[in-house]
């Protein structure tokens, strides 16, 4: 129990004696103004006032006035942080829904008035209009305070949230801003002291009277419990009084309103599908945060609060049941939260009775059987986790044992590592005045500065460099890569996120001396490192992690930085899956997706792999030494064609700058990845090769005509023939490319020289889809032309398809050379067959085309292409349309110049009567044939299809007599369809 002194500072007037004392304590030392309010600041925010007792009422008015003037908060940072979750809202736009930024255009609108200060407790009236045709509404508002502290509000709004309303907001910002014309007073028990009996009597009339129907009943019941003696009331010395502010003894703190956010966090989670719940829920993470930044022991006591209504969400119960996992945006808040509570434990300035509870409650927590664990194995003890025998018309010589560290730091479910890192930083990091604090200052993110900051009793030591080392530390490690997809996914993230906290860190020399260190450590780490000599088949590669040191020590030890990334560069899963120079099943894809299906992310580390190494040869331009280096390194350690691709594509654009020389050494080496993805690929069929092929043709056009000829040599190796034909033989030949290349007649002429050979190369391997471009690229070169004439000729004993066959016939047409247009087309009509239902056949263009050609060329080409056409078509409207034709013009010049006949052949005169003959009986053949198993609804296309027939049987001298006779052998032999018959009478007759 509190002494009399104590009780009397809470509530009761102390004697006129101890005024008088306390008085003289201070007025005797003769103390200035500004050593007065220092001192007063002083006991504002901790209670620690060396000159005067520690109870208020023993402390002078004068004094007493100063205290309570500063003990209300000082800095509008903390009114902003309670006010909000941190919402940023869209470039160049304010959002009225954040209080903080309601409560100051209220404060700015004059909103706030009758505002009143009683020892710790402050009044006001808020004016807010109303909307369209509502009144004008006005808010009463009560805040409490304690050492600088806001412990408790009260808004007639009656708005429940998390933080602070706008009204709120308001009033206390115009406390910090206009503090000196807010009317103050003493604590209620001060002004109290100083009454006599009568007064006293009076002033508690006068509340009763002025509040009769609120507080008789209270006031009646405390006069009964003081008038009798034996109560309770009069056994405790003094009164509580609102206004004076908590003792010494009594924790304080920002008011939070712990319901509240128990509630907010269960019902987000309740709507935890949805991807503004998790955006919340981030946001008051990141609010836990914000106050730990600040020493604000709130942010334990809101994550106590969102930690046990994260355990009651009933998903967990549920998923524990069926035995699923939760989904991963679930999982990332519950990593979010771990990572919380590492920072809270390890935080230094906590008390280390705070630090047992936290640890008691973590322990409880753990116990309870819905509490997740933490996905992934994060340690070498499976059988797949060993290292390698070799491995092994490579220890033992090292006289190394230990495999590896036990497991990961990054990627490591309560992420020691960043939270360590971060520590450090924070303990660094210049607090700049201009920093924006509100959410409606800006959208324009300024660069976080850090400094260094000495390491008590370790001379020689800052955080900052600490912060550096334990990140490359963790960066380095050899460790496991972790199973599942989303533990592989975080340990990606979780290097990003260390990655991007150390580019904030601007290098000085200590620092670039910390790297070259640390850098030096891990190339000679042994196991532990991923960056020395042994590295393990299921070791997280340290690509990205060496992306990082290598552009940062590059301009300091170049050396140095290229050991590291060469070193780096290995992808092991990759190096023990094929052996040197055998290339993937599926190169274009990410090649061991499907065969080590464990390796969720390798796609991604494939990338950044790649990433790597076109940083390395983008700085190596011009050092021909790192630059054939590099080249080594991608060609034994980058697998997949696509990446290796694009690394020669880079390669080239850097090696030849629009407004600088070409660098022929990185052009050189371009060409030379872009040949490896030719011999890697040349079995692969993609649409990307084509793009491929193109790429190459171009990069050898810039290095020289020596480059181009050498690939067309060497064709056989790169390219298939249709690409060597197509792509390759007519891009290099182009005159854009002979312009470029800016070669005299002799060297132009050899470059025409070496296409030509590959196109008659290509020919022959693939006659089908080559000799067509072959015979367009020897056009203008008699020889090679007789040369690519004679392979299709050869071709078409060999099977060379019709359809190819007259596609060539027609483009020597084209070219002014009918007679080999007409031979080829006669070869291709020897393979082609057309059955006597196929009068939609894709060659019947082909084949018309071909009658007209030996039509035009005279009677005896007509002649000898007749028996061929007999042969080869057995469709009766062909034959009959082939006939028509031909019999409406004489036919053309034959092959020794004779004259045009004076008058169209006969088409019962040879050699049009065999053609005729063999019409006839198709139609014949074909009606039979039709009618075997004809139907009712085909009747009416019977009937036509019996016209044209006989059309055709009338161009022969006794046709009508043989259409008649045919009829009636129709009639007789299919009599049982009387239907159809009837058709046939009503129409021939």
């Amino acid at each position: 129990m509190d002494p009399p002194a104590a009780k009397r500072s809470r509530g009761c007037p102390a004697g006129p004696e101890e005024r008088d004392a306390g008085a003289g304590a201070v007025r005797g030392r003769g103390r200035p103004e500004a050593l007065l309010d220092l001192s007063a600041k002083r006991v504002a925010e901790s209670w620690a006032f060396e000159q005067v007792e520690e109870r208020f009422s023993r402390v002078p008015e004068p004094v007493q006035k100063r205290i309570v003037f500063w003990s209300f908060p000082r800095s509008e940072r903390e009114i902003c942080m309670y006010s909000s979750l941190g919402y940023q809202p869209p470039e160049g736009e304010h959002d009225a829904r954040v209080p903080f930024t309601r409560g100051l255009h209220l404060l700015q609108s004059g909103a706030v008035d009758r505002v009143l200060q009683v020892g710790f407790h402050l009044s006001g009236n808020i004016r807010e209009p109303g909307g369209p045709g509502e009144p004008e509404r006005l808010y009463h508002v009560s805040i409490s305070f304690d050492r600088c502290k806001i412990t408790s509000v009260s808004c007639g709004c009656d708005n429940r949230d998390l933080f602070y309303c706008a009204h709120v907001v308001a009033l206390s910002l115009y406390r910090i801003r206009h503090a000196h014309q807010v009317e103050l007073r003493l604590p209620i028990s001060e002004t109290l002291s100083q009454m006599n009996r009568d007064q006293l009597q009076k002033f508690v009339q006068y509340l009763i009277s002025a509040h009769h129907t609120e507080v008789l009943p209270t006031a009646q019941r405390l006069a009964d419990e003081i008038l009798l003696l034996g109560s309770e009331i009069n056994l405790v010395h003094g009164a509580p009084d609102p206004t004076a502010g908590a003792g010494i003894e009594d924790a304080n703190c920002w008011h939070l309103d712990e319901e509240q956010i128990q509630e907010q966090v269960k019902q987000l989670l309740s709507n935890g599908g949805y991807y503004g719940a998790s955006q919340q829920l981030r946001s008051m993470f990141c609010k836990v945060r914000e106050m730990l930044r600040m020493r604000d022991s709130n942010g334990a006591r809101m994550l106590i609060l969102m930690t046990e209504q994260f355990l009651q969400d009933p998903r967990l119960a549920l998923w524990r049941q069926q035995g699923a996992g939760m989904t991963d945006k679930c999982r990332q808040l519950w990593d979010e939260l771990g990572a919380l509570w590492v920072c809270v434990i390890l935080s230094p300035h906590c008390k280390p009775e705070e630090r047992t509870s936290w640890l008691q409650l973590l322990s409880k927590w753990d116990k309870l059987d819905v509490c997740p664990l933490e996905e992934g194995n994060y340690s070498f003890d499976g059988p797949s986790l060993q290292p390698t025998a070799t491995l092994i018309p490579e220890l033992l010589q090292k006289g190394s044992t230990c495999i590896t560290n036990v497991e990961g730091w990054v990627g490591h479910p309560l992420d020691p590592i960043g939270c360590l890192c971060r520590a450090l930083l924070e303990a660094c990091r210049l607090e700049e005045e201009t920093l924006a604090i509100y959410p409606d200052s800006g959208p324009e993110k300024r660069k976080v500065a850090y400094q260094h900051v000495p390491v008590p009793g370790s001379p020689g030591e800052s955080y900052l460099a600490m912060a550096l080392e334990v990140a490359l530390l963790g960066l380095g490690q050899q460790r496991a890569l972790p199973e599942g997809l989303y533990a592989q996914d975080k340990v990606v993230r979780n290097e990003e996120q260390l990655l991007a906290l150390l580019e904030e860190v601007e290098l000085d020399e200590w620092l670039v001396q910390v790297l070259r260190k640390q850098a030096g450590q891990l190339l000679e780490g042994g196991p532990f490192s991923g960056f020395g000599e042994v590295l393990f088949r299921e070791s997280v590669p340290m690509h990205t992690c060496a992306r990082y040191l290598f552009t940062a020590l590059l301009p300091h030890d170049p050396d140095l930085a290229y050991r590291l990334a060469l070193r780096a560069m290995r992808l092991p899963v990759l190096e023990t899956a094929f052996p040197a120079g055998e290339p993937p099943s599926n190169p274009l894809d990410s090649i061991m997706s499907n065969r080590f299906p464990r390796w969720f992310i390798l796609g991604h580390l494939e990338t950044r792999q790649c990433e790597l190494a076109s940083a390395m040869l983008t700085a190596a331009k011009g050092d021909p030494k790192w630059l054939h280096a590099v080249l080594g390194s991608i060609q034994l350690n980058i697998h997949s064609p696509a990446l290796l691709f694009k690394l020669a594509q880079d390669a080239c654009k850097t090696a030849t700058p629009a407004s600088a020389p070409p660098d022929t050494t990185l052009l050189g080496i371009a060409l030379e990845l872009g040949l490896q993805v030719m011999r890697m690929t040349l079995n692969t069929v993609t649409w990307r090769r084509r793009e491929m092929v193109r790429w190459l043709v171009s990069c050898a056009t810039e290095i020289g005509p020596q480059a181009l000829m050498n690939i067309m040599q060497n064709w056989y190796s790169l390219f298939t023939p249709v690409e060597a034909a197509t792509i390759v033989a007519v891009t290099g030949t182009t005159h854009a490319t002979l312009l470029r290349l800016q070669l005299d007649a002799a060297r132009r002429e050899e470059l025409w020289a070496c296409a030509r050979t590959l196109a008659l190369q290509c020919a022959m391997k693939d006659p089908q889809n080559c000799a067509l471009p072959a015979l367009t690229l020897c056009e203008k070169n008699q020889a090679a032309f007789e040369a690519a004439y004679q392979i299709v000729l050869d071709a078409a004993a060999g099977g060379l398809g019709h359809a190819h066959l007259f596609t060539v016939a027609r483009y020597m047409e084209h070219r002014g050379l009918p007679l080999r247009a007409y031979k080829l087309a006669t070869l291709a009509l020897a393979q082609l067959s057309i059955a006597f239902n196929q009068d939609s056949h894709p060659a019947v263009n082909d084949v018309l085309w071909a009658c007209s050609l030996s039509h035009s060329l005279g009677r005896h080409e007509l002649s000898a292409i007749v028996p061929l056409i007999i042969r080869s078509i057995h469709c009766a409207p062909m034959l009959s349309d082939i006939l028509r034709r031909w019999t409406l013009s004489a036919p053309g010049l034959g092959p020794l110049g004779a004259r045009r006949a004076a008058k169209p052949l006969g088409a019962d005169r040879a050699p049009l009567c065999q053609l005729l003959d063999a019409a006839v009986a198709a139609y014949i053949t074909t009606s039979h044939s039709r009618l075997t198993h004809i139907s009712p609804r085909h009747y009416s296309d019977f009937i036509e299809f019996l016209g044209k027939a006989r059309e055709t049987f009338l161009l022969a001298p006794d046709g009508h007599l043989q259409f008649a006779q045919f009829l009636e052998n129709l009639k007789q032999t299919y009599k049982g369809k009387k239907k159809l018959m009837l058709l046939v009478r009503e129409r021939f007759g």
